[in-house]
């Protein structure tokens, strides 16, 4: 008969503890994996109804929808007056975020958990203000967005060329959607100025040209030829076929599209007159609570407006006194004016004789391409060795007036191999400002960021939901953070020939940031705290600018698109703050490649986000 060991009493509360322990382990893990499969469906569908219901977002998002799923029909987003299912879906998302504890989550995810719920939040606050929105501004509005985006509209297969026909042809319900809109925002007084309408009725003419329409050399036509030749040398379409597409695009873009421009103008005409506010938005009745939400959604700053408005004016004392300290260093550059450097930089070979100068936009991205290796970490590591292209292109002479002096176009999500910068010639850019300009856009700006967060994404996994949640601060405070440093690049390339030069490009650095700097705190006096446009001029006379008619520009400008110079330079400041946050809590572990590794791994975010993850970031 075996023997039976005696079992101790240190045993059976090994074994007690056991029994308690294993019901709480699995009980945890329930609990992790519960939430985890709540929060991936809730993300999945956000994701798949909010693509769904634009196929335009979802071209630009995905180059190949049909491998996530994607297989309705192509649609462009219809407005419905007095439309309330939207602060319902978002009470009901948030709902169901309220029972997902981020704890219960992975860390990424966790993340992602938190940045949803506040940015869901700050979008049910904004419902309180839907007529506050414009989405047809004179200078940001859809009217001029839509040809750009029509025009880039990449067409990789047959089936892309007939998606963009049809959204072509739906041009016209689209914009009487936003008509009814602004007929809505005029019968609660909140439609825009004349002078904001004029220009809209001015654009409509010009952007959708009768004579260029009928010569089909208007922009829509030609772009939409040179995609088409495109496929044809791929092998993808027959000529016939493409022929019968250009007859096609001709026939919606005279009979759709260009009447629709027509009703916009006509619909301006009439509601013109009705506006009671030429000034800011505080002259609205609740329009000063609409600014203090439009700022925080559009920056992704959490800060007050009286925090931000003190922030900025410290910026701008600190620029002033070192563009005065440099001034009195070297006093030749006080003869000289902003847009006036000289016609070379230097290559990165040696010499500056016009035979080597960095001139071309692509020598100057190819030169910031390689300065930005001390301080920007290299592309994250692919199967394939992934290295993005791009190509620089100018702006249509007929979209001048009406586009940015510069801009890039994100590419989809699961296709990154092709981006695109455009150059604004209107006003021919000098050598200084064109290299500048390419670093916003380029590298290290928009492109290197974009590109970078994306492979990271891939390559962990991260929910698609974070391509939905869009942070003006953070991407545009970027790209103005890398322009900054681009005129230190730009100062090395000129320090060893011509130190005055160097000096000069210092200069342009600090009189940039003090000009948006100041545009940034005009907003909030005309938005917030209601100054006119005599006060305005004003203080502008104080910096310096005298002319009445530029002032007015300016005021005109910032009254129609509030909150845009904060999205740039409010954005900028929040990522100098956030450095600074690094450097205390990282010592001697902080590098600026450390530290744009984490802002660009983390991605897209609020800056409340970046600066909680950064406490437990290791570099």
């Amino acid at each position: 008969m075996p023997s039976r060991k005696k079992t101790t009493r240190k045993q059976k509360i090994y074994c007690l503890l056991l029994f308690l322990i294993l019901p709480a382990l699995l009980l945890s893990l329930y609990f992790l994996t519960n939430d985890s499969r709540r929060f991936h469906a809730l993300a999945k569908e956000l994701f798949y109804s909010e693509l769904s219901g634009n196929t335009l977002n979802l071209h630009y998002t995905l180059a190949f929808p049909e491998e996530w799923g994607f297989t309705g029909d192509v649609l462009l987003p219809s407005y419905e007056p007095e439309e309330e299912s939207g602060r319902d879906g978002i009470l009901s998302t948030l709902e169901v975020l309220s029972h997902i504890s981020p704890e219960h989550l992975e860390k990424d995810d966790a993340y992602t958990c938190e940045l949803l719920t506040r940015y869901l939040k700050l979008r049910l606050t904004g419902t309180a203000f839907q007529y506050y929105d414009e989405p047809l501004s004179p200078s940001l509005g859809m009217q001029s967005g839509l040809p750009i985006l029509l025009a880039d509209y990449t067409f990789r297969s047959p089936k892309d060329v007939e998606d963009y026909l049809h959204i072509l042809d739906q041009t016209d319900t689209y914009f009487e959607g936003l008509l009814r809109f602004e007929k809505e925002k005029a019968e609660k007084g909140l439609f825009m100025s004349d002078e904001a309408a004029d220009k809209i009725i001015r654009q409509c003419s010009s952007l959708m040209d009768p004579e260029s329409l009928s010569q089909g050399t208007h922009f829509l036509h030609t772009t939409f030829k040179e995609r088409l030749d495109s496929l044809e040398q791929q092998g993808l379409i027959t000529a016939e076929q493409k022929q019968q597409w250009i007859w096609e695009n001709d026939r919606i873009l005279t009979t759709v599209t260009a009447p629709a421009y027509e009703k916009i103008a006509d619909a301006f005409t009439v509601l013109k007159g009705s506006g009671v506010n030429s000034m800011g938005l505080c002259h609205f009745p609740e329009g000063q609570d609409y600014y203090e939400y439009l700022l925080s959604s559009t920056t992704g700053s959490s800060r007050s407006v009286s925090e931000i408005k003190t922030m900025l004016w410290k910026d701008f004392q600190q620029n002033l006194s070192s563009l005065v300290l440099l001034l009195q260093k070297y006093p030749e550059l006080a003869l000289r004016s902003p847009g006036t450097s000289h016609n070379f930089l230097p290559s990165s070979k040696g010499g500056s004789s016009a035979g080597t100068a960095v001139s071309s936009p692509e020598e100057m991205l190819e030169d910031l391409q390689t300065r930005i290796k001390a301080d920007f970490p290299p592309f994250p590591e692919t199967r394939d060795d992934f290295t993005p292209s791009y190509t620089v292109k100018s702006v249509s002479p007929s979209m001048e007036s009406y586009s940015s002096p510069a801009y890039y176009l994100t590419p989809p999500v699961d296709d990154m191999s092709s981006n695109i910068i455009y150059i604004n010639h209107r006003n021919e850019p000098d050598p200084l400002t064109l290299y500048t300009t390419l670093a916003h856009e380029g590298y290290p700006g928009h492109l290197y960021q974009t590109v970078y967060s994306q492979l990271y994404f891939n390559q962990h996994k991260v929910s698609p939901v974070r391509y939905l949640l869009h942070y003006g601060g953070y991407t545009e405070g970027w790209a103005l953070y890398a322009e900054d440093l681009s005129y230190r690049y730009a100062r090395s390339l000129a320090e060893a020939e011509s130190p005055v030069e160097s000096a000069w490009f210092e200069a342009c650095r600090l009189n940039r940031n003090l000009l948006l700097c100041l545009y940034s705190l005009l907003d909030i006096a005309i938005h917030f705290e209601g100054a006119s446009p005599a006060q305005v001029q004003a203080i502008l006379k104080q910096t310096g600018i005298n002319d009445p008619e530029i002032a007015a520009s300016i005021y005109q400008y910032i009254v129609e698109e509030p909150a845009n110079y904060p999205k740039y330079y409010l954005g900028f400041l929040e990522f100098l703050s956030l450095k600074n946050q690094a450097e205390k809590l990282w010592g001697e572990d902080f590098s600026l490649q450390n530290f744009h590794r984490f802002v660009l791994e983390t991605g897209p975010s609020d800056f409340q986000g970046l600066s909680e993850r950064l406490t437990s970031w290791k570099p």
